[in-house]
């Protein structure tokens, strides 16, 4: 099978004598049975972190780890990583290089030219990069990564997550990885502050926890983010949303809207926040605000803002609450919040209600109705003391339209629900649903399969749409199946 012989290649144990470049994506369906690596083959399903971490070594292969070992000590010797630090980034990694190529050539070491270059590459991506894991986060295919301690690791590929070979065979070796990622954005991470929160180069997010909180070694979780930001066109090729429900989404921004994308961990809100964003026009300026910079806008004018944890003193923190009030002051026409979870729903409740529509944000819930109602708890986290209906009075005000998202079956993600903000009836915040998408089942393969909906309510909006000059088809609501999956 295909994804089987691309998953053999990729996540082979990095051995002497193999090649390491990386295949091409394959095409074609992928199937949803999780992918047994070798080195789990013959347990029980109850994996113990004391199961054997990998087959033994074949003489050959024991042969070059000792070559390498001596290789990085002369490393060492040669240049001291006080002189490699005071290089200049760019020119780190091609002078270590050097370095390397002169001690194979002066070293006499029995290696051929594959293994030579393989070398070379490991003790690169050892010394200066991420280990084991340069080779994945190179890869285009290869989603999050998930590292539960030395004994077991699983990647996410093509929306579905497959258990691969762990490269991790000692604590202290994750452990340096994870303490070099944290390092990289200013951040720390030992047993005094055994959980962090950072980014790669690439604005991949990691989260690491390391014992004694994980019990069973480091945790480390990579969220990857794609080099291209996808847009409203490429859902539409990817079948997360029908082109009736993009031409309305568009319209909803260039009216200035203001948007609440909510769905769970995964489920694509980012990448449908970023596909919405890349509608707003040019001449406006943006302000962004996030806890972890993930946002991929492409406008010029754009203000990017993140939030600050304390230093190791606990000092020194600037919370996204505050961002949000600074941002007032920076005469934002659009304010994009990455994600509401804390007592800065209210001030970003208060922004929209006074003049900044087109505000962007998302939110985790299960579908628009729980939004609604973690939004209001949300707000209740500022301390504000504000009767019930008056939070929902501003949220009814504020809010226009909310975009469920949901990641199904098979790992494909849809829109499923787009539901707009009504107005009051007595304490209720009303909404209706403009397109919905229902799942009838799935397919041979574990693919979620159903339709998208127009419900035939026309939006309530509809007059401010025209008043923005955007024209929307007669018969965009019309209740009808408007793609069938």
């Amino acid at each position: 099978m295909e994804l089987d012989k691309y998953l053999g290649k990729l996540f082979q144990q990095r051995s002497i004598g193999r090649t390491l470049e990386t295949p091409s994506c394959p095409d074609g369906s992928e199937p949803v049975a999780v992918v047994r690596s070798p080195l789990a083959a013959g347990r029980s399903e109850a994996l113990q972190p004391e199961a054997p971490l990998a087959p033994p070594d074949d003489e050959e292969t024991a042969r070059v780890r000792q070559v390498k070992k001596q290789i990085h000590t002369a490393v060492l010797q040669a240049l001291k990583p006080e002189e490699l630090s005071r290089l200049e980034d760019d020119r780190r990694r091609p002078e270590l290089r050097t370095v390397l190529e002169k001690l194979l050539d002066t070293g006499n070491y029995p290696l051929d030219i594959q293994q030579r270059h393989q070398v070379i590459d490991e003790l690169l991506d050892d010394m200066l990069g991420f280990g084991p894991l340069e080779p994945l986060l190179k890869d285009p295919c290869v989603g999050d990564i998930l590292i539960n301690g030395t004994w077991s690791m699983y990647v996410e590929y093509s929306g579905v997550l497959r258990e691969v070979p762990n490269p991790f065979a000692h604590v202290e070796y994750l452990t340096e990885i994870a303490r070099r990622i944290a390092t990289r954005v200013g951040r720390q991470v030992n047993e005094s502050t055994p959980m962090v929160d950072a980014r790669l180069p690439d604005g991949s997010r990691v989260h690491v926890v390391l014992p004694p909180v994980a019990l069973n070694g480091p945790l480390v979780s990579i969220r990857r983010f794609g080099a291209k930001p996808l847009r409203i066109p490429d859902l539409l090729v990817l079948q997360s949303l029908s082109a009736e429900m993009a031409v309305f989404l568009e319209a909803a921004v260039r009216a200035r809207l203001n948007i609440i994308v909510c769905g769970g961990t995964g489920s694509g809100k980012t990448t449908l926040l970023n596909a919405l964003s890349a509608v707003i026009p040019a001449r406006e300026r943006i302000v962004t605000i996030e806890d972890a910079a993930e946002l991929q806008l492409q406008q010029r004018h754009v203000c990017r803002l993140e939030a600050r944890p304390p230093n190791i003193d606990g000092k020194g923190a600037i919370p996204i609450r505050e961002l949000v009030r600074n941002t007032l002051r920076m005469r934002p026409d659009r304010i994009i919040v990455g994600e509401c979870r804390g007592a800065e729903s209210l001030d970003m409740l208060q922004a929209m209600n006074t003049g900044h529509d087109g505000s962007l944000t998302t939110l985790h819930a299960n579908n628009p109705r729980e939004a609604l109602l973690r939004l209001e708890t949300l707000v209740l986290l500022a301390g504000v003391e504000l009767p019930l209906m008056a939070i929902r009075q501003q949220i009814a005000a504020a809010i226009h339209l909310i975009i469920q998202i949901e990641r199904l079956s098979g790992g494909a993600r849809r829109v499923t629900r787009v539901t707009e903000i009504v107005g009051m009836e007595r304490d209720i915040i009303t909404t209706q649903d403009l397109f919905v998408f229902t799942q009838t089942g799935v397919d041979s393969s574990g693919k979620a399969l159903g339709r998208f909906e127009a419900t035939g309510v026309v939006s309530h909006f509809e007059s401010r749409l025209r008043a923005a000059g955007v024209a929307l088809p007669r018969d965009l609501f019309a209740q009808r199946v408007l793609l069938e999956i």
